[in-house]
């Protein structure tokens, strides 16, 4: 039996501790996958673009069919008020979600009719500021539009990056770079990603083979403001075994720099440190 962090669920109207049971064997979403979520941080008292994560999820549940039933603006006040179930300044993870729970067009598509919401939140610590990874290649690719839901934040994308990982951990790394199906740099299996040379920020054109992340379209900007070039641009894997620097973005741990890539030593450089700061100067400010 897992255990599990201290944890808080909403659902049908009522605040549920721990993890309770809310999908049966017949539940179209534990069967074949008609789910979606979003995932927004509270951190040091502040819950940076939270209405932009619910918004994001909304716009993920019309992707994959389903009737996305909470407002923005509800969502957000249900979001403070599980918070204060916690203790001040407890690293919280905030998950709203959607599923199908009845059958729909030939028990294959789920029934947008009988859509459900839930939001979890559970405490989940931040990594260390000094935190860094290593990175491979790895063997298996995202999917595009014509094969998958890749416009949605959808739980059935998520087998796909998880063999991704665990592939890249057999073999000693922490994360992987996935290509798309053209043979270019996507993502890594749990965040975006980005490279510097000669001083110049690049990351890979949002193609819709990748989520293009929040924290991702953040960092962008807060990088532009500050004065640094970023291009959004088709790049392959040689491009980042050449790179001065490489560094990750995603909701759960932020900016997280490279410290490897293959055999290839790297060291945690400067921009990514900048692409910190500005971040954590955004989420207080």
């Amino acid at each position: 039996m897992a255990e599990w962090s201290t944890t808080w669920t909403w659902i049908d109207g009522s605040w549920h501790e721990g993890n309770p049971p809310i999908m049966g064997p017949r539940t179209h979403a534990a069967w074949l996958g008609s789910s979606v979520f979003d995932g927004a941080r509270a951190f040091e008292g502040v819950t940076p673009d939270l209405d932009l994560h619910c918004e994001r999820v909304n716009a993920s549940a019309v992707a994959l069919g389903l009737k996305p039933k909470m407002p923005v603006g509800q969502m957000m006040e249900l979001t403070r008020e599980g918070l204060a179930k916690f203790a001040p300044g407890t690293p919280v993870y905030i998950k709203p979600m959607y599923w199908a729970e009845g059958d729909g067009i030939g028990t294959i598509a789920g029934d947008a009719e009988t859509t459900r919401f839930c939001l979890c939140l559970f405490e989940a610590a931040l990594a260390p500021k000094d935190a860094s990874i290593s990175v491979t290649l790895s063997p298996f690719r995202r999917p595009s539009m014509e094969c998958m839901p890749v416009n949605a934040k959808a739980g059935c994308l998520y087998p796909n990056n998880a063999r991704a990982i665990v592939e890249a951990k057999s073999r000693g790394f922490d994360n992987a770079l996935v290509l798309d199906l053209l043979g270019n740099v996507a993502e890594l299996t749990t965040a975006n990603v980005f490279m510097v040379k000669d001083g110049v920020v690049h990351t890979p054109y949002p193609n819709g083979t990748f989520l293009n992340g929040i924290t991702r379209q953040r960092i962008i900007s807060l990088l532009r403001d500050a004065g640094t070039q970023v291009r959004e641009r088709t790049l392959t894997y040689a491009d980042f075994l050449e790179a001065d620097e490489i560094f990750s973005t995603g909701n759960y741990n932020k900016v997280v720099p490279v410290k490897r890539i293959e055999t290839r030593d790297l060291q945690p450089g400067p921009i990514a440190a900048r692409a910190r700061e500005l971040y954590w100067d955004f989420a207080h400010g």
